[in-house]
């Protein structure tokens, strides 16, 4: 397994559909002009459109809660380009609400055979090297779309979130977390940085697992037992997101 092909429930003739999508949508992209993001529509299959409602639904719950976003895994950047476009929708003024991606850009830094089994191997979802500078320019230009974009409100932490987390919080002591997304996949960085933040949340804090109850991946699952409590949390689920779940923080 890697960073190409990820672990999804498709048959081979399904995963012979999205390669011809994309293949597809590859010749389409240089016609479409200066129109080419309104276009991108063509290309966007239900599993995506469905992750977007998602994070939408979710991002409305913290409106009301100060703090910052903090995403625990963040590979290419997908989410936190939607979550920058979001927070340009619904608090386009408000510039305390930063949002941080913590991610080695290297794949999983370990793995730990008992807790997350002999499938995964160190290096996994491993993105091309030097990404962060490509996501780095990309979430500035989407900012740059959304109002007081002179003041940054995102910061990229490279590296592995069992270590990083502790400098980030030592060196942001006034920061609040309103919602942390979890997609480490693995056990030790989800135990390690769950037990980092618990001082930082606040009733209100949303929590977004998004491996949990996922046979593949149990070392999620494992560290949220560990650290929170299965029967402490009041998890919820989203209909068309089968892997993820999330819980208020109360």
């Amino acid at each position: 397994m890697n960073a190409k092909r990820e672990i999804t429930g498709r048959t081979e003739a399904e995963e012979g559909l999205v390669d011809e999508l994309q293949s597809t949508y590859a010749d389409l992209l240089p016609k479409f002009g200066q129109s080419w993001n309104g276009h991108t529509l063509v290309a966007l299959t239900r599993q995506t459109l469905s992750r977007a409602l998602y994070y939408d639904q979710l991002y409305r719950k913290i409106v009301g809660v100060p703090g910052v976003i903090c995403e625990f895994g963040v590979q290419w950047g997908a989410t936190l380009a939607l979550l920058t476009n979001l927070r340009g929708i619904y608090e386009p003024y408000n510039y305390r609400r930063s949002i941080v991606g913590f991610d080695t850009f290297a794949g999983f830094p370990s793995v730990d055979p008992v807790n997350d089994g002999a499938h995964l191997n160190e290096g996994d979802y491993r993105v091309e090297e030097g990404h962060e500078q490509v996501l780095e320019r990309l979430l500035t230009l989407h900012e740059a779309n959304a109002p007081i974009s002179h003041i940054r409100k995102f910061e990229l932490v490279k590296g592995d979130a069992s270590e990083t987390v502790h400098k980030w919080l030592d060196d942001n002591k006034h920061a609040i977390i309103s919602m942390a997304i979890f997609d480490m996949d693995i056990y030790k960085p989800t135990k390690d940085v769950l037990e980092a933040i618990m001082p930082r949340l606040t009733k209100g804090s949303v929590l977004v697992f998004d491996e949990l109850n996922v046979l593949p991946f149990p070392g999620e699952t494992i560290a949220v037992q560990e650290v929170l409590g299965l029967n402490n949390l009041r998890l919820q689920h989203f209909p068309h997101q089968p892997n993820c779940a999330w819980a208020v923080f109360e």
